[in-house]
């Protein structure tokens, strides 16, 4: 099947459990990961930013990719992150990391450094040429500091089907559409914002990876194969009900925001790694209140 229609609906961009002592929490993994894939989701992507990769060691980075790839079981599709603002290093890691069962790499373009858009392509594609798998582009430049341009997508598709598709979370509708109207047949265009998930799909999206999934993967996906299906009023009733919990998830910090909800949900431990550190009482108080009226989890 062709990676764009393998990677079609919802992935959700999956959180790294943490015990109390700031160990990895495979055994909350495993939960999650079980009510991820019952609630319908497409596939799991595993060490994007949502699962506070930064803060990982190289043998936690492996050893999160080995476990979450044996608790899946080939059920969905795994995506796997691997990016950083060394091109060398990144390089290295494509090499090194276990990733025999993932069907493609997600790499956040890189931050801090900001470089030009030549700088960009070049990454990209010293990237593609090295990796075992399909690389999955991802502009996020709220995180990154740098956007990364149409033009220079367009120029990265056109270069080499090793570059599949884009994970969109620029929130510039005008750049997505130009995306979509020129990109090759074969490469995909997934929104990186659940927010705006729904709209981008009615623009030509084909799906979401998202972080909200982690929590409600039934409503986001549901809403999204809505989306797809052009059943835009049932896609908005849904998506209605989960944007307050966009608002709650997104208000601090991410992942603090998503793993308030699951420690609410008795699914993991309210754990982070600095320098991330969970919400503050006030906005913890008002996702409890939420999830107490809300009916998203028995969606």
């Amino acid at each position: 099947m062709e990676l764009k229609e393998l990677l079609r609906g919802t992935g959700v961009a999956i959180i790294t459990p943490f015990k109390a002592n700031g160990d990895v929490d495979f055994d909350a993994l495993a939960n999650l990961i079980e009510y991820i894939i019952g609630n319908g989701v497409e596939f799991i992507v595993s060490l994007g930013t949502t699962g506070e990769t930064p803060v990982l060691s190289e043998q936690e980075k492996k050893d999160l990719i080995l476990f979450t790839g044996r608790v899946i079981a080939k059920r969905v599709p795994l995506v796997v992150g691997v990016g950083g603002n060394n091109t060398k290093a990144v390089i290295e890691d494509l090499e090194q990391l276990p990733l025999d069962e993932a069907v493609a790499v997600l790499s956040a373009s890189p931050y801090y450094n900001k470089p030009s858009q030549e700088g960009l392509f070049q990454h990209y594609r010293a990237l593609a040429q090295n990796s075992p798998k399909p690389v999955i582009l991802y502009n996020v430049p709220s995180r990154t500091g740098r956007n990364l341009n149409a033009e220079t997508v367009l120029k990265l598709a056109a270069e080499t089907d090793k570059i599949a598709g884009i994970k969109e979370a620029g929130g510039d509708f005008s750049q997505c559409i130009k995306i979509l109207k020129n990109c090759p047949p074969g490469f995909f265009v997934v929104s990186g914002d659940d927010a705006l998930a729904m709209p981008q799909i009615a623009c030509g999206m084909t799906g979401v990876i998202s972080v909200a999934a982690n929590a409600f993967p039934k409503a986001m996906s549901d809403m999204i194969r809505a989306s797809l299906l052009s059943n835009f009023k049932k896609a908005k009733e849904i998506n209605d009900s989960l944007s307050d919990a966009y608002d709650l998830m997104f208000e601090e910090n991410n992942p603090a925001g998503v793993k308030a909800f699951l420690a609410e949900m008795n699914i993991i431990k309210n754990v982070l790694r600095l320098p991330v550190t969970p919400v503050s009482s006030g906005l913890q108080h008002r996702i409890k209140t939420f999830m107490a009226s809300s009916k998203l989890t028995t969606y």
